[in-house]
């Protein structure tokens, strides 16, 4: 077997191990803060998840609000809520957001290391068509390098009453890390904004819950 079989063989294997070295459970922290007037003696109920026109249109916002959905049900669920089959019988309406921003220095920054990319692969995510999809290879220029960039994550849930539209719950969840993040962050940061239901506590505390990569 000729060297340059062995330099393939061997590029597969690092790919192959960093795979699965970033699959599987793990802890995620987040900031938490809860707000609003929920009463100790109001149960939760259905639900129905309410969207902004713009929000409702056909296109890229429509499925982005739609695997914002899907990501907070779970979260939803846990609290004790049941999705209700016909949106207008709903107890309450569920408002969704969640937004990513990318820093523009990572906090770590150095003159003397910021040519230095730390890792072999490059991962992407995000919502969208041709989203959430791992590349892996040597060399520069990969605009999402871990040692290159940190973004600011974070999502927010809105509990109405639907008959008064009284906002009774909000809860939000934030964190950072070197990824946009995936399906499974969110719905851990959702898990998360909602995992002392009802409790209201707006001052910023840590909360740990498990994701899935």
């Amino acid at each position: 077997m000729n060297r340059r079989r062995l330099f393939s063989i061997g590029l597969g294997l690092v790919a192959a191990a960093a795979l699965a070295a970033c699959s599987g459970p793990y802890t995620l922290s987040s900031e938490v803060a809860t707000y609003g007037s929920w009463a100790e003696s109001r149960k939760p109920g259905s639900f129905a998840f309410d969207r902004l026109p713009s929000q409702q249109e056909n296109g890229n916002a429509s499925e982005l609000q739609a695997k914002l959905e899907d990501s907070a049900r779970a979260a939803l669920q846990k609290a004790g809520f049941t999705e209700a089959t016909d949106p207008k019988s709903a107890d309450y309406l569920v408002s969704l957001g969640a937004r990513i921003q990318a820093q523009d220095r990572a906090p770590w920054d150095d003159p003397l290391w910021w040519r230095w990319h730390g890792s072999y692969s490059s991962w992407r995510f995000g919502y969208g068509p041709g989203a959430w999809h791992y590349r892996a290879g040597f060399g520069p220029g990969y605009p999402y390098d871990y040692m290159d960039r940190r973004f600011d994550r974070s999502v927010a849930v809105l509990i109405r009453d639907r008959q008064s539209a009284e906002p009774l719950y909000e809860a939000r969840a934030s964190n950072e890390g070197a990824s946009q993040g995936d399906a499974g962050l969110i719905s851990a940061m959702f898990n998360a904004a909602l995992s002392d239901f009802p409790k209201v506590d707006p001052k910023p505390r840590r909360v740990s819950v498990q994701a899935m990569r």
